[in-house]
């Protein structure tokens, strides 16, 4: 059946919700229209559900944000898509002091801000004093960084609080960006959310928080944009997205937050030769967050039943009819160390035995209680598909009830130990293991096998274990197949205490028109916009 053809006795309701659907498209199609009126063919418009609310660095912190600033500003290194570490404003890779505490970036020569001003030692030092000062993830410094310098007009040099190994993927973070100290003088302890004067390959000449303008930067020091300028379209309405797309309104979308039956559609068109579609490295990882700290799940055979009582391939099939990839660890496999993927597959026979092992089974049924985020679509479909097979499979072992929440209020609820079992997920600052090893199992304050403070606590496990968080500390500071060992051990000894149980993986998707070339994605999943361009 056609996407909106009513079924038999339903046409008057349908014919009101095309209406509403039409209504909201009407303010995207007069703004595409105006956009269309006034660019050239190589001019793209591409579209998705990314809201932008700041375009500051300093407040950055959505993944439309990321995607946007990456297009108007500049890291100072940059991931691969084969994970390999490409300097971009520095001029080569960093040098480390022998005690790993100073650590000095050789800055490119010739570059220069949108304004015109040139980029310096001076306005990167600027950059990131006013990053760690009123930065919103200002943690990816001020946990790190005690101070940086300039040495001369294009040597920076950074001075750590404790060796840290992978300061190259961590200058990496977009947010780090410089900003012309010229344009920001005013706004250097405070945030300038509607502008932005940087040295990426588009200078940003309209912003609100539903469409970006960008045109090429005309002294940009490296490669061109191979198109002539972009609109970035947001709507919160997938439908109408889809829609965009489909008619040629657009010329590309991103897959962030569409509904998953518009990216199986737009997937399968794509398998036609009707669209084109390019995925990035998966980052995203969705998990569930067990409650180890208090009964019943403070019993580490039910925690382990439960990790065998996933069957994530029919779970992902239903939910995503195939595009999620199944996930057994907490690293994605593309991030060095995540893998292999040591969390167990689908046995509901062990599984048996160990909640018999624990008292449960035949007339007695473990009572457990699944919250989902009740605005994610593919949450809600996981949680209804595992109690359905929960029950077929294992129903005289375990009674699961689900529930509904709003994200917002979830997520504050969390730390307070509110969920038995919530699902989640979770995509590091930048590729590198501590940053999903870090935010799930660090834990500043531990008491035996529980986590009292730290990062455990807060993503709602509270579970830890002793020389747990020795072993986070030592992994930051090391390098090579030593530390590649490390966070495999340390994933392995958390999936025997299994206080999560990962799901799958979320790759990123662009879908474009046919007569636009392949897009690419870095190794940091964000799309190159500047390569956007018609065949």
């Amino acid at each position: 059946m056609p996407l909106d053809a009513p079924e038999p006795g339903q046409r008057h309701r349908l014919g009101r919700s095309a209406l509403a659907r039409l209504l909201t498209l009407v303010p995207l199609l007069v703004l595409l229209g105006a956009c269309q009126s006034r660019r050239d063919p190589d001019r793209l418009i591409v579209a998705s559900r990314n809201r932008i609310d700041t375009v500051d660095p300093a407040g950055a912190s959505t993944i439309g944000a990321m995607q946007l600033l990456s297009a108007i500003g500049d890291p100072l290194y940059a991931v691969r898509p084969d994970g390999s570490i490409e300097p971009r404003l520095a001029a080569q890779l960093p040098r480390i002091s022998a005690d790993g505490l100073r650590v000095v970036v050789p800055l490119r020569r010739g570059v220069v801000f949108h304004d015109g001003t040139p980029f310096d030692a001076a306005a990167m030092v600027f950059s990131l004093e006013r990053f760690m000062a009123i930065g919103t993830l200002s943690y990816l410094l001020g946990d790190r960084v005690v101070g940086v310098r300039a040495v001369d007009s294009h040597t920076l040099e950074l001075r750590l609080r404790k060796p840290f190994g992978a300061i190259p993927q961590l200058l990496s973070a977009i947010n780090l960006t410089p900003l012309s100290p010229a344009a920001y003088r005013s706004h250097s302890r405070r945030q300038l959310s509607d502008r932005f004067v940087g040295t990426g390959p588009y200078r940003l000449t309209f912003f609100t928080p539903q469409q970006q303008r960008l045109e090429p930067f005309g002294r940009y020091w490296g490669r061109p944009p191979a198109n002539n300028g972009l609109d970035l379209i947001a709507l919160s309405n997938s439908t109408a997205l889809f829609g965009a797309l489909q008619s040629g309104e657009v010329d590309g979308l991103l897959s962030q937050s569409l509904e998953i039956d518009h990216q199986v559609a737009l997937h399968q068109r794509s398998e036609q030769g009707l669209l084109v579609q390019a995925t990035g490295p998966a980052l995203n990882i969705v998990f569930l967050s067990v409650l180890s700290d208090q009964p019943p799940l403070n019993n580490p055979l039910l925690r382990r039943a439960l990790a065998l009582s996933l069957d994530r391939t029919r779970l992902i099939e239903r939910v995503s009819q195939g595009l999620m990839a199944p996930l057994q660890g907490l690293v994605p496999p593309v991030v060095a160390g995540g893998t292999p993927q040591p969390w167990p597959a689908y046995d509901p026979a062990a599984a048996r035995r160990l909640y018999r092992q624990a008292g449960y089974c035949g007339t007695r049924r473990l009572p457990l209680e699944l919250t989902f985020r009740s605005n994610v679509p593919s949450d809600r479909l996981f949680a209804l598909t595992w109690q359905a097979l929960l029950q077929r499979d294992l129903g005289d072992c375990v009674e699961l009830k689900v529930q509904g929440m709003e994200t917002t209020t979830a997520y504050r609820l969390l730390g307070d130990g509110a969920f038995q079992l919530i699902v989640l997920d979770w995509m590091g600052d930048f590729p590198d293991a501590d940053n999903y090893l870090v935010p799930l199992l660090g834990c500043e304050q531990a008491a035996g096998s529980v986590c009292r403070k730290g990062g455990s606590a807060s993503s709602g496990s509270f579970w830890s274990r002793p020389g747990l968080e020795a072993e986070l500390q030592r992994s930051a500071t090391i390098t090579g197949p030593q530390r590649l060992e490390l966070v495999r051990r340390i994933q392995r000894q958390s999936a025997d205490g299994s206080p999560y149980l990962p799901l799958w993986l979320v790759q990123p998707r662009m879908w474009v028109r046919p007569e636009l070339a392949l897009p690419r994605f870095d190794g940091s999943g964000r799309v190159l916009l500047q390569e956007l361009r018609r065949r």
